[in-house]
């Protein structure tokens, strides 16, 4: 008996020695990105936003901020669209987009990156662009869409952008995916920094409202037929509780054209997203109205890393495992250790994919890996095919679950010129 009870604590013994090491490990793996995001967390937080040396009303006090329906715009010059809660600077002929809050809300017509001479013999590379009045800018916004079938392209970014920057990927997108009806981007007062995450995040929140009206207005647009709704990294929590608020408060003939939602490096808690969807985003009703959500993840992306470290939680474009009991049970059947957003139950017997979830990991690119779908030749061919409808393009490699996917690596000799194939230009 005296034996038996010795090898029982010994037993223990070596359980907790071991339980010990494993936690000294998941401490060790994890301390590396603690110490990375310490200064980011820190300058985030004790920095204030600078109000700046000029009063905010003289930026916006010049006719050219506030233009009246006389004031057309060239619409061959500046094809594309944009919608901004940003601080407008119109103290000169070249107006400027600034990373303060607006006085409002302001519609206007963009350019693609060009060169222009500011000074003899220099150039700037800039987004030439002029303000609209909203009605003529709704009206136009109408005609295109009219003569495209009713289909429009709305892009949201996300953290660490400036107008330039989200132009640039807005010109990018509509060239990839040769989208054939007018392109929207919706621009929020992103600082543009690395370390301004809690003000970009803070500022995020504050234009929820701006949003969702520009969003229910645009859905109940007659010549609305199908609005392909694009959202990058912090711009997801920026439109899945717009979605939410636009399918409570309008027909469901109206909110369903918001139809084919593409989620890229979304930084979104899993679990939220899990119950969001449930109540209402991917109902019953919107799934067989033609409803579906596509999201780009990938492990790779050191963004999302920082942001799950930061928020403790899964992020939704970041498939790791919270659970380790899961990912033990992963491991064991020899598959991948990564987590993903759980299928929808409540419509898994209609005969439409509600929700598919494309893995990067293995071909992400670019020193960040947090955009992919506009660096990395597969999914950039992948995330054009979705924008133009398609429900499985070529390419994709199915896994243990029936709603994430692979994308095939180029094969080991080939050089694909990923820029090229991406349309990159910048």
């Amino acid at each position: 008996r005296h034996r038996s009870l010795g090898e029982e604590r010994a037993s223990q013994d070596l359980n907790m020695a071991m339980a010990g090491r494993q936690i000294l490990k998941n401490i060790a793996s994890r301390a590396r990105w603690t110490i990375l995001t310490l200064p980011w967390l820190m300058a985030g937080c004790v920095t204030p936003v600078e109000y700046g040396e000029i009063p905010h009303s003289a930026y916006v006090a010049a006719d050219r901020c506030n233009p009246t329906a006389n004031d057309k715009i060239d619409g061959s010059d500046k094809p594309f669209f944009f919608v901004t809660s940003r601080l407008p600077n119109c103290l000169t002929e070249n107006i400027s987009l600034l990373n303060h809050r607006g006085d409002k809300v302001r519609y206007g017509r963009f350019a693609a990156p060009r060169d222009v001479e500011r000074e003899p013999g220099k150039t700037t590379r800039t987004i030439p662009l002029a303000f609209s009045d909203s009605q003529l800018w709704w009206k136009e916004v109408s005609s295109e869409m009219k003569a495209a079938d009713g289909r429009v392209l709305l892009y949201v970014h996300g953290y660490r952008e400036t107008f330039f920057s989200s132009s640039r990927d807005t010109d990018q997108i509509k060239r990839l995916a040769n989208f054939q009806g007018p392109a929207i981007q919706y621009s929020w007062p992103s600082q543009g920094a690395l370390l301004k995450y809690p003000v970009d995040e803070t500022n995020m929140y504050w234009d929820e409202r701006n949003f969702r009206k520009f969003l229910m207005q645009l859905a109940q647009l007659e010549t609305t037929k199908e609005i392909v709704l694009i959202s990058h990294s912090l711009g997801a929590r920026l439109v899945l509780p717009s979605l939410e608020y636009v399918d409570r408060n309008v027909p469901n003939s109206d909110s369903s054209v918001i139809s084919n939602i593409i989620l890229v490096s979304p930084d979104v808690d899993t679990q939220d997203f899990e119950r969001d969807i449930a109540e209402e985003i991917l109902s019953d009703r919107r799934v067989r109205n033609d409803r579906r959500i596509t999201v780009y993840a990938s492990l790779h992306d050191r963004a999302l890393s920082l942001s799950d470290n930061y928020h403790g939680y899964p992020r939704l474009g970041y498939p790791r495992c919270f659970d380790p009991f899961v990912a033990a049970d992963l491991k064991a059947r020899n598959l991948p250790e990564r987590c993903y957003a759980k299928y929808p139950k409540y419509v898994e017997a209609i005969d439409k994919t509600a929700l598919t979830i494309i893995d990067s990991t293995a071909i992400s690119r670019g020193t960040s890996g947090h955009s992919n779908y506009l660096l990395s030749a597969p999914v950039c061919k992948d995330f054009a095919a979705v924008v133009n409808g398609e429900r499985a393009p070529k390419g994709r490699q199915a896994t243990h679950l029936a709603h994430v996917f692979t994308l095939a690596p180029p094969p080991k000799d080939a050089k694909p010129d990923h820029l090229a194939i991406c349309r990159r230009t910048e």
